[in-house]
């Protein structure tokens, strides 16, 4: 099956970012993107949204919208809004029927950075999402690149040091966002996980020192969603729309960190004794399922079933895992790069029930 590349959470000068629909463009087609999908904030930008073309290079750029509650303070629960053709802001105080009513409208929602640190010393409140009342969104924002740059922000030496290496900030997703996520698969709840960029390419400064907070670029280099599709983009933009948003709406995805290693050809499926599954699907357990795990080079990988570490291989590409036990499994996997383990792959579940 084809796979696609896409980066979300990104935004442009109609909000708080610094570059134009155009700049984002040519950043993907110098980066070798498939597609990305802007999300200004509390504004939808319908104009731009269509194909990019340079040479014998093209990328789908989507357009969606970053919706939070601008009078709450601190303006937690923001909300990634993805396939809506009409402006949502006006529901942005009331998280539940801004969710449902995006799900009325056909679209796709995630919570956007679920945990997202203050960072004192540059005046950033933590904007952790906090109302986990809500039900019926699509999914969760499991690792925000920027996030994970704020909890790095200590003193003036680390903001410094992290400024001019980035590659050195990802980690991999916030441990508390992973256990938020086991926790509502487990008790039944079907939770699509994408990674976001939260791109701004922001102009910051600190005394004499003047510096671009990461170009769209180096974003796209990074923490990007793959979506695993029924055929490969065709150049129709409504039809490619389409395809996008239904992998992402049924989890055929997974969050890549491509900047150590390219994480395209990874795959994570099931096989039963009729049937077959790959991540977000269903798939009986009865009678026995093997699950197969193919990586693009040799890492640590983890069998997670249920937020619980079930089998750890090193130094493997090709895996294997017989089980009759019903359970969310998921898949997590490691490279070592600039002297840390860092977090490499994280696949949407398969679900074995009984």
């Amino acid at each position: 099956m084809p796979e696609l590349i896409v980066n979300l959470h990104m935004h442009t000068t109609y909000s708080d970012g610094t570059g134009d629909h155009q700049d984002i463009a040519q950043a993907a087609l110098e980066t070798g993107l498939d597609a990305v999908i802007v999300t200004d904030h509390n504004i939808l930008v319908k104009g731009p949204e269509g194909y990019y073309r340079e040479g014998d290079r093209q990328v789908l750029m989507l357009i969606g919208e970053e919706v939070h509650d601008r009078t709450r303070e601190p303006q937690k629960n923001h909300l990634l809004v993805i396939g809506v053709d009409q402006e949502m802001v006006d529901l942005a105080e009331k998280p539940q029927e801004l969710i449902s009513a995006v799900s009325k409208a056909g679209g796709l929602s995630f919570l956007a950075h679920p945990t997202d640190p203050a960072a004192p010393l540059f005046d950033q409140e933590d904007i952790s999402w906090v109302d986990w009342s809500v039900e019926g969104f699509t999914g969760l924002e499991l690792w925000n690149g920027f996030s994970e740059f704020k909890r790095h922000l200590k003193n003036k030496f680390q903001a410094i040091f992290y400024a001019y290496q980035p590659d050195r900030i990802a980690q991999g997703p916030f441990p508390e966002t992973l256990r938020k996520w086991d926790q509502l698969t487990s008790s039944g709840k079907k939770v699509v996980v994408v990674g976001g960029s939260d791109a701004h390419a922001l102009d910051a400064s600190l005394g004499p020192l003047r510096r671009t907070l990461f170009p769209y670029k180096f974003h796209f280099q990074g923490i990007n969603t793959h979506l695993i599709t029924p055929q490969a983009l065709s150049g129709d933009l409504d039809h490619d729309r389409r395809l996008v948003l239904d992998s992402l709406r049924a989890g055929h995805a997974f969050i890549g960190y491509d900047l150590p290693a390219s994480t395209r050809g990874f795959r994570f499926y099931a096989s039963g004794k009729n049937h077959s599954a790959i991540m977000g699907d269903e798939i009986s357990a009865a009678n026995g399922v093997t699950l197969q795990i193919k990586l693009p080079l040799q890492a640590k990988c983890r069998l997670i079933r249920d937020g619980i570490r079930l089998k750890e291989w090193d130094n493997r590409t090709i895996l294997s895992y017989t089980t009759t036990q019903p359970g969310v499994y998921r898949i997590e996997a490691y490279l070592d790069y600039k002297g840390k383990q860092r977090g490499w792959i994280f696949s949407n579940p398969i679900y074995l029930k009984n």
